[in-house]
């Protein structure tokens, strides 16, 4: 649905642009042939914008709109890192350049193949750059419930999350490491590999191990939000590092 909202959206520009050609040489007949120059200008002009309009929507709208189209945003989809961050352009470029191969034979009938064959549901594009489209939650659910201390059942839910920013004091996340970073992201990038019980385990124990080199308590909230919060502080400088 996604997609065919933003080919009506692409298609609803062609037929304007044609539209406002065909009404600009009725009006002017002979400006073939007296401005010979400029119609072949204008053509490659035309040309270009066709481009754009065709291979350049999808990349420069994931690139700069925080990884939607309006059709994804209509749909509630984002595309992001396998690690969880936002796409560059480069990778949103990527992934959408790849795009006439996932289109093949027709109806993106090679992508929905290619979709089918991996447990992420991967086109080629997304393969290739390394992407994935994920559901939008605004309004986020907790992942994990909370049972007396903080051991997860079914049947209850967590405490509301602690605000990212001042879940851990600086001074506690400046005693964790770059390699403390590193298995935090390698954590979020197989987490949508893990059956929901193996993840929420792990995330559990990674988040007691952090905690434990910061010298703190561990919050409670569901441990992948902690870990979340982790990540953001040591970014943003909370070790020295990025």
């Amino acid at each position: 649905m996604a997609v065919l909202l933003d080919h009506l959206l692409q298609l609803g520009f062609l037929i304007v642009e044609t539209l406002l050609l065909a009404l600009f040489s009725t009006l002017f007949p002979t400006l073939d042939r007296t401005l010979d120059t400029a119609g072949k200008w204008t053509f490659a002009i035309l040309i270009f914008s066709n481009f754009c309009v065709i291979w350049g929507y999808f990349a420069l709208f994931e690139a700069y709109w925080h990884g939607q189209t309006p059709g994804k945003r209509v749909m509630k989809l984002r595309v992001i890192k396998d690690s969880g961050r936002q796409i560059t352009f480069f990778e949103a470029l990527a992934r959408n350049l790849l795009r006439i191969i996932d289109y093949l034979p027709s109806l993106y009938v090679a992508g929905v193949i290619t979709m089918l064959c991996n447990k992420q549901n991967k086109r080629l594009g997304d393969l290739a750059a390394g992407t994935l489209v994920v559901h939008e939650q605004r309004d986020e659910q907790p992942l994990l419930p909370q049972r007396n201390a903080f051991l997860p059942t079914r049947e209850t839910e967590w405490k509301d999350p602690v605000a990212a920013p001042s879940m851990f004091a600086a001074d506690a996340i400046a005693k964790l490491k770059p390699a403390d970073l590193m298995v935090i992201d390698t954590f979020f990038a197989r987490a949508l590999d893990l059956n929901m019980d193996v993840r929420a385990a792990m995330a559990l124990r990674i988040a007691q191990q952090m905690v434990a080199k910061m010298g703190v308590s561990l919050p409670e909230v569901n441990p992948e939000r902690a870990l979340e919060a982790m990540a953001v502080a040591i970014r943003g400088g909370g070790s020295g590092f990025r």
